[in-house]
Parts: structure tokens; sequence; C-alpha cells
């Protein structure tokens, strides 16, 4: 069974923080959990509850939308806030269904992600694949 280990007892104090994994229906759990952490250790609480809720929202996109469900995750510490990206392998962009209806059940992901994050985005990586980001800033709220 894989154990958490906070990145705090790793590292303390580190400017960034990056694990490359396989995601399943139960991995963005864990990764709120090592977001929180990072947070914390930062003294950031403020962006708790965002950062959490965005980093979920990218990596349920991962398990629907990428075949082999590989990804890397990367919480970046800047000046007056985080940088959070999720890369993947695949080549398919995701769509901003900002039209969903009441009944889907998907395609309000984006939109969540538009409306708490201060700015997001998406970039093709060389070799193919994506990295989807968002960053929250302290303060913003």
């Amino acid at each position: 069974m894989n154990e958490y280990i906070p990145p705090t007892c790793l590292a303390p104090f580190r400017a960034q923080y990056r694990l490359s994994l396989t995601v399943g229906t139960h991995s963005a759990r864990h990764i709120r959990a090592i977001a929180r952490s990072l947070l914390d250790e930062w003294g950031m609480h403020e962006l708790t509850d965002t950062v959490e809720l965005a980093v979920t929202e990218l990596v349920a996109n991962v398990v629907r939308h990428v075949p082999d469900r590989r990804c890397e995750v990367l919480v970046l510490r800047r000046t007056g806030g985080v940088r959070v990206e999720v890369t993947d392998g695949c080549g398919q962009l995701p769509a901003f269904a900002g039209q969903s209806g009441p009944e889907d059940e998907g395609g309000r992901g984006l939109v969540l992600l538009d409306a708490v994050a201060d700015k997001w985005g998406v970039d093709p990586v060389s070799g193919g694949g994506k990295a989807v980001w968002f960053e929250c800033w302290y303060g913003s709220s």
C-alpha cells in the first residue's frame, strides 16, 4: 500500500514539488493533501480551498480524457501566490464547454477553473502532450 509522506517531511521550505504518476479515481484526494501541506508550509492558507478545487478538476480531466492516465503534477511557489501545472502526454486540448446542459454529466471543469483561478491556460509540450496550468495569487480573493 502506498504511504503518504507530507512534502514538508522530505524537504522543508522547498519552492516546488513535482509528482509523476498514473492517476485513478482516488488520486485527487492524495494530490489535494500534498497541495494543502505545501500551502501550509508556505503560509498561503488563504489559497488552500481554491487550489484544492482547481487541482481536483485538472486531475479528473486526466482520469477521464487521457488514455494511459499518466501525468505530472507540479506545484510552484511564486512571489504572492502559487502555480500548479498538470502535464500529460495526450495532444488533445481540453474544450472549454461553457454551454453545458443541466443534464450533462461533464463539461464544467474548465468553467469552474476559470471561475476560481486568477489565471489559467494550456500550453503544448514538446514531443506531444500538454500542460494545463493555473495560478492563484495571495490576497486576490
